[in-house]
């Protein structure tokens, strides 16, 4: 099992402005770049409130593609996925999971959304090495974390992060904007998740950094 974590950010880290615009932070190069990791893995995974939020495909989507799409998976502790969300409208065309800690949703089940019952800890969340398990036990084995702050940060926290793939475009939003990293708890630097670079690179206007867990 392989976890990669995608972060598109400001050079200060955040992901939107307070106000929540996010649109697009990295340029053309940065997105098409994120198209083609999407191809490399098994699947795309993204929280709830991202699902919500932005109402995405997940799909890849790059000048004539015709491969395999990867699945598509949201942490929806409560199954709060509409069946009118791009999602469950085209879960008979890719492969679409949502990972719950409730019974699974007739509605979502009967729109061709395979729900997967984990354990909860914490406020009703999905305990993720539960659910990295419970993925891996799909035959998916390459999973692509998209989802927001709190989805990166708790990946983080469990240490279940083996690559990281950073796009930092050249602004800065400042404090009050919306972190790329949610609240990791960390007392002590040596506590802190540590990566080394393996690779960094210019897409457009933007930079593309590699790291992989020590």
């Amino acid at each position: 099992m392989t976890v990669t974590l995608k972060l598109a950010t400001s050079l200060d880290g955040r992901i939107a402005t307070a106000s929540g615009e996010s649109r697009w932070i990295t340029g053309e190069p940065a997105r098409r770049a994120v198209h083609q990791l999407r191809a490399e893995h098994d699947a795309v995974l993204v929280g709830i409130e991202t699902a919500l939020a932005d109402d995405p495909e997940l799909t890849v989507r790059l000048p004539g593609w015709n491969g395999r799409q990867p699945a598509r998976v949201v942490l929806d502790s409560r199954q709060r996925l509409t069946p009118a969300c791009k999602l469950v409208l085209t879960a008979r065309e890719v492969p679409t999971y949502v990972v719950a800690t409730t019974p699974p949703e007739p509605e979502l089940v009967a729109a061709g959304v395979r729900v997967l019952r984990v354990k909860a800890v914490g406020e009703d969340r999905p305990e993720l090495k539960t659910v990295v398990q419970a993925l891996a036990g799909e035959g998916l084995s390459r999973i692509f974390v998209e989802g927001g702050g709190q989805v990166a940060a708790s990946f983080l926290r469990c240490g279940l992060v083996d690559r990281l793939e950073w796009f930092r475009a050249p602004i800065v939003i400042g404090g009050e904007g919306r972190p790329g990293v949610g609240a990791l708890a960390v007392a002590a630097l040596v506590d802190a998740p540590h990566f080394a670079r393996v690779e960094i690179q210019s897409v457009g206007d933007d930079l593309w950094e590699r790291y992989e867990r020590l």
